[in-house]
């Protein structure tokens, strides 16, 4: 009897010892971070790669029991993707409030889509809290970037498409830097040397990489397209691109209109001839690479015909034969 009672006292010191310990891990223990730290959580960490991150990076000590308490208060699913700077010297319960409520990030990831003019990456840096979308706007149409020796218009076209790791609270300045800067990565190392074989200067290159951008749907019909640009062009033929009206518009609308074909706007590209004044929209890489590299070909006109593709023609008889065909 008496063991029996020895090993239960002995399980309830255990449990005691154990709980203290665990209590001390979370609320008490203030060794980590030795230092200064800083973490990038990737988008889609789960919460126990979250966890081996911080253990790795000497944040927090024991990752299972930091999970098992994340998952009692339900914070196992509210920790943010971004970049965080960890004072030293802090429980792992503040470590784990940072991560819930963004006390300790200094940087969040945000996707700019492919094809986004200047306004919309404006509207959604504000509503992913990263400031005011009129004080963004205003700066990219203000600003511009030099390429290839020529200064651009402002910096629509040059705010290149992709996934950023933006610090919070950054200016426009900041962000054109960024944006721009992966934009001079992305061009292709001989985009100039084939301007000019085209006739084209590098901004202008990025103006017609803007039109396919807005108008291909389909990666493999990019270069295509691009053809019925140049064809149009060496033609002297109206580029007659309904996404350049949108673009003139002060409104997205779904469906243009005849009465806006009419449009007086130099964007208007039914009634100005050649490439509008500057980009239309932000193109991504497979936008600028068929911008240089056209497929050849007679097609003159082309039609959306569904499911992400066109019908292309070389006659107007053709084309009109298409439209009637997938316009109904």
């Amino acid at each position: 009897m008496r063991t029996i009672r020895f090993i239960v006292l002995l399980v309830a010191v255990a449990v005691v010892v154990t709980g203290v310990w665990i209590a001390y891990g979370i609320f008490g223990d203030r060794s980590r971070p030795a230092t200064t730290t800083g973490v990038v959580i990737p988008q889609g960490s789960s919460f126990s790669g979250i966890a081996a991150q911080l253990h790795a990076a000497g944040v927090i000590g024991n990752t299972q029991i930091f999970r098992l308490y994340a998952k009692a208060l339900h914070a196992d699913t509210q920790a943010r993707a971004g970049e965080f700077r960890f004072a030293p010297h802090q429980t792992e319960a503040e470590i784990l409030h940072r991560l819930q409520t963004g006390g300790a990030q200094i940087a969040k990831w945000i996707t700019i889509p492919e094809g986004y003019t200047a306004k919309q990456i404006a509207a959604q840096l504000e509503s992913e809290g990263f400031g005011d979308a009129q004080a963004y706007a205003t700066a990219f149409l203000r600003d511009t970037i030099v390429v290839d020796g020529f200064r651009s218009a402002n910096m629509e076209g040059y705010l290149f498409p992709d996934t950023y790791l933006m610090p919070l609270g950054a200016s426009p300045s900041t962000v054109e830097a960024i944006m721009s800067s992966q934009f001079l990565k992305e061009l292709p190392g001989d985009a100039a040397r084939k301007a000019r074989v085209r006739g084209l200067t590098v901004p202008q290159i990025v103006t017609l990489a803007s039109l396919i951008e807005r108008e291909a749907k389909a990666d493999d019909e990019r270069p295509l397209m691009a053809g019925v640009y140049y064809n149009r062009l060496r033609l002297g033929m109206l580029l007659e691109v309904d996404a350049t009206i949108e673009y003139a518009l002060p409104a997205h609308q779904t469906v243009i209109t005849y009465s806006d074909l009419r449009l007086d706007s130099p964007y208007n590209t039914y009634l100005h001839q050649g490439l509008p004044p500057t980009p239309i929209a932000n193109p991504g890489r497979p936008s600028l690479v068929a911008a240089l590299n056209p497929r050849p070909s007679e097609y003159l006109y082309y039609v959306y015909k569904g499911h992400g593709h066109h019908a292309f023609a070389k006659t107007l008889a053709e084309q009109n034969a298409n439209v009637a065909k997938y316009l109904k």
